[in-house]
């Protein structure tokens, strides 16, 4: 049921999260009638304190925000095999979704407490700058970037607040905050000064998603029962706060806030669990699903008369489905730029961090159902 990679252009940003018959994909932003373009200024997130040389969210996800490469130079700098995948895919040309470079935004300053670290990501994009100060940084830039690739989010607060108070339009990796208490902190800054915020995971943003939307309002297949989310990888209590994040995402993605309780079981380097709802359909996830193979992850969607899986994939290839899940997600945060409506609920996003916190309690009590309340309150 995948489409061919040709049609991708004509695909919204996927900004709306319930499911209802009817609804449609979003339309892509309008051009700004200013000819304004945005400035970007993008923090990479420490993991325990300790830099990341080559953040992979901001390297990967916030590049695309930028209209221009020094190729050669960012090769230098990359692992062979993503020296090979900017060249052939993410900064290819012919790969460009009909969209990219998105004309109205540019990276203008990245932020790394070790200057020399910040050094290679702006000598690798002409026209960025090292930030030397979050403080001078926010009053230079029109929207924050904040990428996260393997930490907590334990200096989340620190790195976004400054922004959040001038009230600047803000992506906040996940996971957004360690804890349930750390995220509603971001959320209720972000509330008290209006500033437009956004975080998730790019499994909220592959093809299979919007071809799930599509399927809802076309109706044919009825109903959603119920989604099973999975992801490859093994399963470790210390990673499930932070790759534990991506099956849950995909759960709350497809079928909205409002989940009353979670169970987790794991063996081995694999866990699995459910999610329930009081009125709504149940979900399932795997983290270590041994069966997955090069698939990465695979959510299977379960209609009334049908089932639709999808993996990140296009046409077979994982490479192609990475770069549009990636390229997604940086559209919808363009999106958020030009309208100032937050692709993602608030609700959504406390209740991921709930779910995680739940979800590892309900481990450390013998698998029983914990209600969501109980890491609430």
């Amino acid at each position: 049921m995948l489409q061919s990679a040709s049609t991708l252009a004509a695909v919204g940003i996927g900004a709306t999260t319930t499911l209802e018959a009817g609804q449609q994909v979003p339309e892509s932003p309008r051009q700004p009638a200013d000819g304004k373009t945005w400035r970007v200024g993008v923090i990479s997130a420490r993991i325990k304190g300790k830099p990341q040389r080559i953040n992979g969210h901001t390297w990967h996800f916030a590049q695309y925000l930028h209209p221009t490469i020094d190729l050669a130079v960012a090769q230098k700098h990359l692992d062979p095999g993503n020296q090979k995948y900017f060249e052939t895919i993410v900064r290819n040309p012919a790969c460009n979704f009909g969209v990219l470079p998105f004309p109205d935004t540019r990276i203008t300053h990245y932020y790394e407490a070790d200057p020399e670290i910040a050094r290679l990501f702006a000598d690798a994009f002409p026209g960025v700058e090292v930030a030397t100060s979050l403080e001078r940084m926010v009053k230079e830039v029109d929207a924050v970037w904040l990428g996260d690739a393997s930490g907590t989010g334990d200096d989340h607060f620190d790195l976004v607040a400054p922004g959040l108070e001038r009230g600047l339009p803000t992506f906040c990796d996940k996971p957004i905050g360690e804890t349930v208490a750390g995220t509603r902190k971001i959320l209720e800054l972000a509330q008290k000064h209006k500033a437009p915020l956004m975080s998730g995971s790019i499994f909220s943003f592959e093809w299979g998603v919007e071809e799930v939307r599509r399927l809802v309002a076309e109706g044919h297949l009825g109903e959603i029962q119920h989604v099973v989310a999975s992801m490859q990888g093994g399963y470790s209590p210390e990673g499930w706060f932070i790759y534990g994040q991506h099956p849950l995402w995909t759960l709350v993605t497809l079928l909205g806030a409002g989940a009353e309780a979670i169970s987790l079981y794991a063996r081995g380097n694999a866990a699995h669990g459910l999610v329930t709802y009081p009125k709504g359909v149940p979900g399932q996830f795997w983290y270590g699903r041994p069966d997955l193979g090069g698939k990465y992850n695979e959510t299977s969607v379960h209609f009334a008369k049908d089932v639709y899986r999808y993996s990140p994939a296009i046409e077979g290839s994982f490479r192609m489905g990475h770069h549009y899940e990636m390229f997604n997600m940086a559209r919808a945060f363009r999106g958020m730029l030009h309208t100032g409506i937050e692709p993602v609920p608030h609700q959504e996003i406390l209740e991921v961090t709930a779910m995680i916190h739940a979800a590892a309690k309900s481990h450390q009590e013998k698998s029983r159902l914990v209600a969501l309340a109980e890491v609430l309150d």
